[in-house]
């Protein structure tokens, strides 16, 4: 399983409000099929395979520049880990927490 935080913003717009960019995004995830997280500073989202992960983050990107920007600036982190099975988001943070208790 292979798991992504990601944030696009978008540059140059003329205010400083950034939801109708972010829900653009999210829509564009959310009709990938791809299980994701919507966070207060980006997404995060799971994947099969880097082919999968890279499409699906373009169309988020591509969705951004629909909305009427001229300029995205895009920020990807991958967690690609193959010793371990079913490494979900959910099964990283389950980890933390049970080590807290």
């Amino acid at each position: 399983m292979i798991t992504c935080d990601f944030a696009i913003l978008p540059v140059g717009t003329e205010t400083t409000e950034c939801k109708d960019y972010v829900t653009a995004a999210v829509q564009s995830i959310k009709d990938s099929g791809l299980s994701y997280q919507l966070t207060g500073m980006g997404t995060q989202i799971e994947a099969e395979n880097l082919t999968e992960l890279y499409a699906a983050i373009a169309k988020a990107q591509e969705a951004v520049f629909d909305v009427g920007v001229g300029r995205v600036y895009t920020v990807i982190k991958v967690d690609d880990r193959r010793d371990l099975e079913n490494r979900t988001l959910d099964a990283k943070v389950d980890t933390v927490e049970k080590m807290l208790e």
